[in-house]
């Protein structure tokens, strides 16, 4: 027998009628496929936050000004937003990382300097990276995975800060799944009414504007710092063999992309929870995810992750101390 069919052997024998824990029994067999084994371990969960900025936020794409990127950095640095105190009610480390901020942060403070521009340009007017700058996120991104991955972590989330970028993640999902622009772009940090007409026309245009051939030139001439940083991440925490927890409709535009570079990245990804923006949806749709959670969560930073982090890890305590028919003299149905 394959590992699957031994796991899904062992999940059946369990002292529960057959598919009685639900979605917790298709969580315990992806685990202990991804790690090929019978009794799969979460050790040292890691949270990656990549921070950038987005030129086209000069044209008014989100509601808030462009500061709030720093600002919001500065904060998770204090301790006090949404992800820092997940992260530490479930027991997972967090660093925050400066993929593109247009801000120099001063030294002491824990952000890990990753930066590789101040921000991407206005796509309006040229590809918000280069080609260069686009493969140099990517690398720094896989190089912090290495780094978890060699201080024992096998599962890890990303999140991310960076006003805009809901408008790149529309832009990349518009390209690789060819839908239409408005199916693609929802509210972001706020825009309805004219405001959200408005957004959908900038991001016309911009889409109308290029032409790009390959998944590298797609994420350049579209995508952020902090999403190519993010897409280089999962590409390399799937050679890592690690649990790759996706957040929210920027973490799953850049899992998106780093599965066109490779298909096999899905095998490695649970989709933590299911956003209110409808683009996120209509990715999950695509990649056939069931999200863990269905919360009304619309935030970012990880946040969507780290909260579904103690449900994923029920899966894996009920596969390993949970008896089974035998172990725990129960009778099993004929």
């Amino acid at each position: 027998m394959n590992i699957k069919s031994q796991l899904q052997h062992k999940i059946d024998l369990k002292t529960k009628p057959t598919g009685a824990l639900g979605q917790l029994e298709q969580i315990a067999l992806q685990i202990g496929s991804i790690q090929n084994s019978l009794t799969p371990e979460l050790k040292s969960p890691a949270m990656l936050v990549f921070a950038g900025d987005h030129g086209l936020a000069d044209a008014g794409v989100s509601p808030y000004p462009k500061e709030v990127t720093w600002q919001m950095v500065m904060n998770f640095c204090a301790g006090g937003a949404a992800i820092n105190v997940f992260c530490k009610q479930n027991g997972i480390s967090l660093k925050v990382v400066d993929a593109g901020v247009d801000f120099y942060f001063p030294k002491e403070l824990p952000v890990v300097d990753c930066k590789v521009a101040m921000g991407t340009k206005n796509m309006l007017e040229e590809p918000a990276m280069t080609p260069e700058q686009c493969r140099e996120a990517m690398n720094h991104g896989a190089e912090l995975v290495k780094a978890e991955a060699a201080a024992g972590s096998n599962v890890i989330g990303f999140g991310e800060m960076g006003i805009g970028n809901t408008s790149a993640s529309s832009l990349l999902m518009h390209r690789f799944l060819n839908l239409p622009v408005e199916q693609c772009t929802g509210r972001g940090t706020g825009m309805v009414g004219d405001q959200l007409d408005y957004k959908i026309s900038v991001l016309k245009k911009v889409a109308e504007k290029y032409n790009p051939q390959t998944v590298e030139e797609t994420l350049a001439t579209f995508g952020g710092l902090e999403i190519a940083m993010m897409t280089g991440a999962i590409l390399e925490a799937k050679k890592q063999s690690m649990v790759i927890l996706v957040d929210g409709f920027i973490t799953t535009a850049a899992t998106l992309t780093a599965i066109q570079f490779d298909g096999s990245v899905r095998d490695n990804c649970i989709f933590c929870h299911a956003s209110e923006e409808q683009g996120h949806q209509l990715i999950l749709k695509h990649l056939e995810a069931q999200p863990v959670l269905s919360m009304g969560m619309r935030l970012g930073e990880g946040s969507g992750a780290a909260v579904a982090y103690p449900v994923i890890k029920s899966a894996v305590t009920f596969l390993n101390e949970m008896s089974s028919f035998e172990d725990a003299g129960v009778s099993n149905k004929e």
